[in-house]
């Protein structure tokens, strides 16, 4: 049975708040709810409603918890989704500053600009790539509002799939150029290898968690859009940052993107 949206809603302005203060939460799974993910998302749209009425725009969306590497590091065992919001968007080279973020990590990802809508259930790996623009090189830096990142998958469905900020590489590729199964991803922090990966960590391809989420989305009613960024989840372990950290990812085929933290 779904949970009152009296309960649900306070939940979301709860999480909202978190964001603005730039402080954590406990665990929504800790509160004796028993939550479905159908309630999750409810909170999700809640929490997300804050910044649209503030002014923010959706720029996209995200695939979260796509690679075996995430899911055991979080103990989270199915991918979820989230939002882009226009205030999520950091140019590259400019330092972001932590003053944004409570508990930061870094993912490197492939990102997919769409030129036209994708329309599920039914889209197929092949209908992902003729409705894709470019692909691009990509950091996420995911952030959770879950105090120590203590979460199960309701939790960080709620918190928007943990969205922080992301950064684009200036590179883009169009996707029938290169395998993105088999383009490697190394990551650099601080001038050292800390992470490597390739396309085929997320979901076997990122083709296919672009198709799973258009197809998830299309249960819903909810459609990528033409225009839309859609990032494709994380291809090696998350990296913690903090102030005066820079990281680089390279990937074979796409290029590389930069970010640094004051």
């Amino acid at each position: 049975m779904a949970i009152d949206p009296k309960i649900l809603n306070p939940l979301g302005d709860e999480l909202h708040q978190a964001l603005v203060d730039r402080r954590t939460v406990l665990p929504l799974t800790s509160r004796g709810l028993d939550l479905t993910i159908e309630d999750a998302y409810r909170i999700q749209q809640r929490m997300i409603s804050h910044r649209l009425d503030a002014g923010e725009r959706v720029v996209g969306k995200k695939i979260g918890v796509t690679s075996k590497v995430v899911m055991q590091m979080l103990d989270v065992h199915q991918p979820d989704f989230g939002w882009l919001l226009s205030g999520m968007v950091c140019p590259e080279g400019e330092a972001i500053p932590m003053d944004r973020l409570i508990q930061p990590r870094a993912e490197g990802e492939i990102a997919f600009v769409l030129k036209r809508d994708l329309r599920g259930p039914g889209v197929t790996a092949a209908d992902v790539l003729a409705a894709t623009e470019c692909v691009l090189p990509c950091f996420e830096i995911v952030d959770s509002r879950i105090q120590d990142w203590k979460i199960r998958i309701q939790d960080t469905v709620a918190d928007n799939a943990s969205c922080g900020v992301f950064v684009l590489g200036g590179r883009a590729v169009d996707p029938r150029d290169v395998d993105l199964r088999l383009c490697g991803m190394v990551l650099e922090k601080n001038g050292e290898i800390v992470g490597t990966g390739a396309g085929a960590a997320a979901l076997g391809s990122p083709v296919n968690a672009v198709a799973w989420l258009a197809n998830t989305l299309g249960r819903l009613d909810i459609p990528l859009l033409a225009g839309e960024v859609i990032l494709s989840g994380s291809l090696a372990a998350l990296i913690p940052v903090k102030a005066g950290d820079s990281l680089r990812i390279d990937i074979g085929g796409i290029g590389g993107c930069s970010v640094r933290f004051a």
